[in-house]
């Protein structure tokens, strides 16, 4: 059985901010240029999670490993139906602890507002020459997919930036 989740500030999840935006804006970048996450990237905040005993109660680090094996369970089986890619399959998965005790309609809603947010900027971004010039060789610019690692990577930098103006 696992332990009760006591009430858990989101802002405890600052403290990971200067270790996952690097990383986000990893994801952001690597997805637009390559259409590709790299396994390294997501390793990398999957190990950012070991820290997490450091700040966090031991119920909040166990709920997150068990929060990261669900969401790599169910990305793999919407992979599998071809509904998203691997690698934003294992990065949500990395991305999972992160949000541990985080209120799910505000996680959708941000979430929401990050893929609409993304899928505009880009489509403006691709849309523009001199932009397009200065990143000529990004397959995003033409691939028939949306680069979702950019739309995961803001929900990850952003998240932990809503304690700060938004009421628990």
């Amino acid at each position: 059985m696992l332990p009760a989740l006591p009430p858990l500030d989101p802002a405890a999840f600052l403290w990971f901010l200067p270790l996952t935006l690097p990383i986000a804006v990893w994801v952001a970048w690597s997805d637009m240029a390559r259409m590709k996450i790299p396994n390294r990237a997501v390793l990398a905040l999957a190990a950012v999670w070991v820290l997490s005993p450091l700040v966090l109660p031991w119920q909040a680090v166990v709920w997150g490993v068990v929060l990261m094996a669900a969401v790599l369970a169910a990305g793999f089986v919407l992979n599998l139906g071809g509904l998203i890619g691997a690698g934003d399959a294992k990065f949500a998965a990395a991305m999972a602890p992160f949000f541990t005790g985080a209120d799910p309609v505000r996680l959708l809603y941000l979430y929401a507002a990050c893929g609409i947010a993304a899928l505009a900027v880009h489509r403006l971004a691709r849309a523009i020459p001199a932009v397009r010039a200065a990143a000529p060789h990004w397959k995003s610019w033409t691939h028939p997919k949306f680069p979702f690692g950019l739309s995961l990577a803001g929900l990850l930098a952003f998240h932990p930036l809503l304690a700060l103006i938004l009421p628990r």
